[in-house]
Formats: structure tokens, C-alpha cells, sequence
């Protein structure tokens, strides 16, 4: 096991934001769930105790008498910031001062690095690369993701939990964001980073970086595995193209259904669903079942060694 290996990586300065992605995303998303809780556990109270709901606010820390029930933007909010902006500004200038710039030499097209790692922040997008078309991975994904934020005030029709945290209001933003950003993103990140190795291969952490390692695995599309490949005739690309498009709907039908029952089974984002019109109801169907998509296809990729599920001639899924 390659320990030193490991480290090399660890320290490079290209890799420092990773390494505090690794500890500031979760502690953040632990004390942000917290406080969510905390708050749940007030409004809980509150809801059995009426009069008591009359002099306090959905906050852990409500307001109480002599208390100003405004905070004006200065000088406290200003000071806050201002305070942030110095002690930001103090840590980018100790960094740049203690770690080199991560430049290399300039480019020799007769030695190609090995691996070639895009920016850590498009990691993500090239371990995407793996198990979707380019133009999937680097366009179109992209695009769905910025598409999905810009349309949320439109078809987020959840009136609470606006000035404080909860979980027990907000369970589908909430759910959303850990498994799209944490689960997916974050991931993808991790494992461009620390597992992907020469020729983008999958090396756990303390295997060694062998650059002459081969690897006897063969992707096949899903036609081409039995018993989809004894009656779909491999040379027409109709029946093939016929088929993966039958595959994929299937998919949206069964995981629509099936984000459907896990939403409607909980009484609070069972009125969430009833208050969303038909547009508002497809869009959110297609964002969640979409998102599930990006899983199942590196679940059928790294296990099943399935490369396409759908393929024509101008783009495969």
C-alpha cells in the first residue's frame, strides 16, 4: 500500500481546496442540519402550546422583551462583514505566501501528463466524462444543472422556512441539495481527485499509481448483452436506437412513480405536491428523475460494465 502516494496528492497545493472541502462541507452541513432540528423542536412546541406561539418566533432564539426586534444593516451587519473580509483576506495572503503556485512547465505536445486532471472544480464534469457523451457530460448536464437552480422560485412552492433553518418544513430542498450537491457533485469530486489514476483508472486510496497497469474489462452496450442481443439485430441502428429509447422512458416511468410515492407518503410534502400546478408537478419529475439518472448510470458503468444504455447515431445515454 502506497501511503506516500496518497499523501503527495494530499499536499499538492492544487488540492488544498479539496482537502478543506473534505472537512468544511460536512461540519457546515452538520451544524446547519442542527440548528434545523432545533428549530423543528421549537416549532413543535409551539404548535402544542398556543399562547406560548403568541410571543415567540420560529427561532431557537426568539424574541424576548427589551429585545429590538430589527437589526439594523450598521453597524452590525456591516461589522460582521467587515470583520470576514479581514480575516479572508489574512488567509489568502498566508497562502499564496506559503504554498507555490501550482504551474507546471509549459506544455510538450511529445509527453502528455498522466493523468491529465482538469481544475478541481471541473473534476466533477470529467469524472462525468466516464459514463456519458461529451456533449452530455460538458454541455447538456451543465446546462440542465443551471436550467434546475434558475427555475427552483418557480416551482418551489413552499411558503415556510424563509429566515430560519428547519428540515421538518423544507424536506425536499433540503433532500435535494445533499444528494445532488454532497452526493453527487462533492463525490465525483473525491473520487476525480483521490481514486482516479494514469489513464483514468480506478485506484483505491494507498494503491499504487501503476502507469503500466492494464485493465481486461470489456464495456458492451445493453443491447449487446443476452438475451436483449438474441432479438435485436445489432446491424439496424432503428431497433437499437427503438430499444434504448423504450429502456429510457421505462426508467422515467418507474423512478417518476417511485419519487412520487416517497414524496406523497409524508403528510407535509403531500400538500407541497397538491398545491403544484401540471407544469410545476413535470418539472420537478423530470429534475429529480434526471438527478436519480446520473447514479444509476455509474452504478451499470463500474458494476455491470454496461457503457451506453441508449445508442443512435447522433448521441448515446
Amino acid at each position: 500500500m502506497d501511503w506516500h502516494q496518497l499523501w503527495e496528492i494530499t499536499s499538492a497545493p492544487d488540492n488544498i481546496p479539496i482537502v478543506a472541502l473534505l472537512f468544511l462541507v460536512p461540519f457546515y452541513a452538520w451544524y446547519g442540519l442542527r440548528q434545523a432540528l432545533e428549530n423543528d423542536r421549537l416549532v413543535a412546541q409551539l404548535e402544542k402550546d398556543p399562547a406560548m406561539a403568541k410571543t415567540h418566533h420560529r427561532k431557537t432564539q426568539p424574541w424576548k422583551p427589551g429585545w429590538s426586534r430589527e437589526v439594523h444593516v450598521w453597524p452590525y451587519l456591516m461589522r460582521i462583514e467587515f470583520l470576514a473580509a479581514l480575516i479572508v483576506t489574512f488567509i489568502l495572503m498566508v497562502w499564496s505566501i506559503t504554498l507555490n503556485a501550482p504551474l507546471e512547465e509549459p506544455a510538450n505536445p511529445n509527453l502528455t501528463m498522466n493523468p491529465a486532471k482538469a481544475p478541481w472544480y471541473f473534476l466533477g464534469l470529467q469524472e462525468m466524462l466516464v459514463y456519458f457523451d461529451p456533449w452530455i457530460a460538458g454541455v447538456l448536464m451543465p446546462t440542465l444543472i443551471i436550467i434546475g437552480l434558475m427555475v427552483i422560485p418557480y416551482i418551489d412552492t413552499n411558503p415556510l422556512g424563509n429566515g430560519y433553518y428547519t428540515f421538518r418544513q423544507r424536506p425536499i430542498a433540503i433532500l435535494s441539495f445533499c444528494f445532488g450537491f454532497l452526493g453527487l457533485w462533492v463525490l465525483m469530486i473525491i473520487i476525480g481527485t483521490f481514486i482516479r489514476g494514469p489513464g483514468w483508472m480506478w485506484f483505491w486510496p494507498g494503491q499504487t499509481w501503476d502507469h503500466n497497469r492494464l485493465v481486461f474489462e470489456v464495456n458492451r452496450d445493453l443491447h449487446e448483452i443476452w438475451p436483449f442481443s438474441a432479438v435485436i439485430p445489432q446491424t439496424s441502428w432503428l431497433a437499437k436506437g427503438l430499444f434504448g429509447g423504450a429502456v429510457v422512458a421505462l426508467y422515467y416511468l418507474l423512478a417518476g412513480l417511485a419519487v412520487h410515492k416517497v414524496f406523497v407518503l409524508n403528510e407535509f410534502t403531500r400538500k407541497i405536491y397538491r398545491r403544484m400546478g401540471l407544469v410545476q408537478y413535470l418539472t420537478v419529475q423530470f429534475f429529480f428523475v434526471t438527478m436519480l439518472g446520473l447514479p444509476v448510470k455509474m452504478l451499470l458503468r463500474l458494476l455491470f460494465r454496461i457503457k451506453y444504455v441508449w445508442v443512435t447515431p447522433w448521441f448515446n445515454i
